[in-house]
């Protein structure tokens, strides 16, 4: 074996680092307890029972986006579950691109993790779309001034660091829930389950009231379905600042995975029972649209809905910041990316690691197609998905005897339920439109280059992803 000083740590290939480059790349230990987990992964979500979801009416009508909705839930219900076992094994800020990393190695961890940075850098652009489109409901103006202001102030905030970060993003998240809830309550009482079936049935095979696109409509609406949570996964993220992981990150993930079900199902039956499914299938403010068809213009209760639901697109604004910095730093302390994307401020945050992305979202929300970005976010989410459900099977095959502090229940056949469904929503989004699917998925080869190319002859030793495969290879 090679020796070296001990100012330096070794890198592949022989190339070496002084030993404070970890010490340049810390995280602020236990400033996350388990309430501000569930919070973290209400909050990454919420801004889609607010706008997004309702595409799917398009696509699949009513029952088709009802059917997807179920699919998807129990989808994202069994990888919770397999991930709040696979976080407890390895408590990183890389989330499933640490699992991954263990699971498939070097190259396994980097597809993983670079699938979830699209689907991360992505959304916080189209729900600036969406907030664009609640301001101007709201206060007349939209656009571009505000897409910008919402990055400037939310990565601000998050350059002082994550505790104080994330409880802004928990007293935001629950005024957001006090505004679904006072919606939930206004529309019960106008719901009529035949506005639910109002969209023209289509000539598609299989088409009728409740499925006015078809079968293949259900398939349609799958993307817009993961809508209502996708990035709940990110819990993990927190890893490596929250207060007692193992209990913690559990409780995070299927706490949140079920008031987010349950948000989900009351949206989906009230909003489209009370103000019909097709005057919401295009709607950018579908809540408050609701409230208008059924309340009238100018009152109280959609101004107030209006209002307080942009705290629930802004909850998810901020908390996805805190997500794709996050995996950006796991990504870069290894070395798959740029190191100094790594590097951390005075309050322990990753400054590059928000900035950067800060301005290719930016950039991207000027395209004001909000649906389409979800596209594209959804496209990195599934990939992301079914490799991290392979990982817990490969783990659960090769490493049987492994600390397990949270074991899935049904093992193995969770995960896989979950692998399924998740290669099933890949395709979906194809279905969907070719063309932003294939975009995103040159975007995902340009990486996948990046890697080949450059970054696997750069990759860092000593961090705690590949320390852990090491252990578990001896």
């Amino acid at each position: 074996m090679n020796t070296m000083k001990d100012s330096e740590l070794s890198l592949d290939n022989g190339a070496t680092r002084d030993v404070d480059y970890f010490a340049k790349r810390q995280l602020k230990k236990g400033a996350v307890g388990w309430l501000l987990l569930v919070g973290l992964g209400v909050s990454y979500v919420i801004s889609g029972d607010f706008a997004g979801w309702n595409f799917g009416l398009a696509q699949g009508g009513w029952g088709g986006l009802f059917i997807a909705t179920v699919i998807v839930a129990l989808m994202y219900l069994c990888m919770s579950l397999s991930m709040s076992e696979m976080s407890t094994m390895l408590p990183t800020a890389g989330g499933g691109y640490s699992f991954a990393r263990v699971a498939f190695g070097p190259l396994g961890g980097y597809l993983t993790g670079t699938a979830i940075l699209i689907e991360y850098a992505i959304a916080p652009a189209a729900i600036a779309v969406f907030i664009g489109s609640y301001c101007e409901s709201l206060f007349g103006i939209g656009g571009w001034s505000v897409y910008l202001l919402c990055y400037l102030v939310f990565m601000g905030i998050h350059l002082k660091g994550a505790g104080e970060a994330l409880k802004i993003m928990f007293i935001i998240t629950a005024i957001a829930c006090v505004a679904l809830l006072v919606f939930i309550v206004a529309m019960i009482p106008h719901f009529e389950s035949g506005k639910l079936f109002d969209i023209a049935v289509s000539n598609n095979v299989g088409a009728s009231a409740f499925l006015p696109l078809g079968y293949l409509g259900i398939w349609a609406a799958v993307p817009y379905a993961i809508w209502f949570f996708l990035a709940v996964e990110g819990v993990p993220l927190a890893a490596e600042e929250a207060k007692d992981p193992v209990r913690s990150l559990p409780r995070g993930l299927i706490g949140s995975m079920l008031i987010l079900a349950a948000f989900a199902l009351l949206i989906l039956f009230l909003s489209a029972g009370a103000a019909g499914s097709d005057a919401l299938k295009a709607s950018g403010a579908p809540l408050v649209d609701a409230l208008i068809a059924v309340y009238g213009q100018h009152t109280w209760l959609a101004s107030f809905v209006n209002f307080v639901g942009l705290a629930g697109l802004v909850a998810s604004f901020f908390s996805i910041i805190y997500a794709y910095s996050r995996q950006i730093f796991a990504l870069s302390r290894a070395g798959y990316l740029p190191k100094s994307l790594s590097l951390t401020n005075k309050n322990k945050a990753p400054f590059l690691a928000i900035i950067i992305p800060g301005i290719i979202g930016f950039l991207m929300s000027l395209t004001h197609e909000g649906d389409l970005l979800i596209l594209m976010a959804v496209f990195g989410a599934t990939i992301s998905y079914v490799l991290m459900m392979l990982s817990h099977i490969k783990l659960r095959i090769s490493h049987p005897n492994l600390a397990r502090p949270y074991k899935t229940p049904g093992g193995v056949v969770t995960s896989s339920i979950a692998l399924v469904l998740a290669a099933i929503a890949v395709v979906a989004g194809l279905m969907v439109n070719p063309k932003v699917w294939l975009l995103t998925a040159m975007i995902y080869v340009a990486f996948i280059l990046y890697f080949i190319l450059y970054s696997r002859f750069h990759l860092v030793k000593g961090t705690p992803e590949e320390e852990f495969a090491r252990v578990n290879e001896d």
